[in-house]
C-alpha cells in the first residue's frame, strides 16, 4: 500500500460494467474505512494506460463485443498485471484473465494468460442463483452470488478452481472460478464482494501483506445467511 492510502484500480468501467460489478470497488473501500484505513477507487477508462502502481485491480462483466474490446486494450499493459498483483475479475472479467475466450462469432482471442483457463460458449445460458463450496483459502465458507452467462471454461494446471458447484452451473463441469497466485476469477454477480465478505477480506489480506483485524457486522451476516437458505430452499422444492 502506497502512502498510506490503498488504491483500487477499476479497469475499463464503462465495457465492463454491465452487471453493476463495479460495485465490488466500493465495498473494498467501505471494509478498509471500516477498519481505520484509507482507500479511493481509481477509474481506467478505455483507451487510457494501466498504472502499475495501483493496489489492486478490478474488472466486471461485459458483453461479447466489450470483452473483446476490454482484452486487446489491456493486453497493450500486460506488464502492469502481473501475477503477484492482486486482481479479481467476474464473468468476462474472468474470462479476460484467462488465457483465450471465444465469442459468440466463433472468433477466438487472446486473454491476459493470468489464469490457465480457456472458454468457449456453452449450449445454454447460465442464468440463475449460483452457491458454491469455496477452496480452503476461504476457510470453506461458502460462496453465493449470481450467474448470467454462456461460457464454459476450463481450467488447466495453472490454476485451481475458487470453489466447487452446490447450485448453479459455475465453469460447466462441477467447479466456480479460478485462481492462480494472487489473481481470482469468478462468475458470482451480486457484486460478488457484497455477498462473499470472507473474499473481499482474503483480497484485501493480499494486498495489505498480512492479516487485517476482523469487522464485527451481524446485520451483514444475517442477510447473508437468509440469501444461502432461501436459494437452498428454492433448489429442494
Amino acid at each position: 500500500m502506497r502512502d498510506s492510502i490503498v488504491q483500487i484500480g477499476l479497469l475499463l468501467p464503462e465495457v465492463l460494467g454491465t452487471y453493476g460489478d463495479s460495485g465490488n470497488a466500493q465495498v473494498l473501500c467501505q471494509r478498509l474505512r471500516w477498519r481505520g484505513l484509507d482507500a479511493e477507487v481509481v477509474p481506467v477508462a478505455l483507451g487510457e494506460p494501466v498504472p502499475s502502481t495501483l493496489d489492486l485491480y478490478l474488472l466486471g462483466g461485459g458483453e461479447d463485443g466489450a470483452q473483446a474490446l476490454a482484452a486487446a486494450h489491456l493486453r497493450k499493459y500486460r506488464r502492469a498485471l502481473t501475477p503477484e498483483t492482486v486482481i479479481f475479475g467476474v464473468c468476462a472479467g474472468l474470462q479476460v484473465l484467462g488465457t483465450r475466450f471465444r465469442g459468440l462469432d466463433g472468433v477466438d482471442h487472446d486473454g491476459l494468460g493470468l489464469l490457465d483457463l480457456t472458454t468457449v460458449p456453452g449450449e445454454r445460458r447460465a442464468v440463475s442463483e449460483l452457491i458454491a463450496t469455496s477452496s480452503g483459502l476461504l476457510d470453506d465458507a461458502p460462496l453465493t452470488g449470481f450467474e448470467n452467462h454462456l461460457g464454459v471454461s476450463k481450467l488447466g494446471t495453472g490454476s485451481e478452481p475458487l470453489g466447487q458447484v452446490v447450485r448453479g452451473t459455475g465453469n460447466g463441469d462441477g467447479t466456480e472460478g479460478a485462481v492462480t497466485d494472487h489473481v481470482v476469477g469468478t462468475y458470482l454477480h451480486g457484486p460478488a464482494l457484497a455477498r462473499n465478505p470472507a473474499l473481499a477480506d482474503l483480497l484485501l489480506t493480499w494486498t495489505a501483506g498480512h492479516p487485517l483485524p476482523p469487522l464485527e457486522l451481524p446485520e451483514v451476516d444475517r442477510l447473508r445467511v437468509e440469501r444461502l437458505t432461501a436459494t437452498r430452499r428454492r433448489r429442494t422444492s
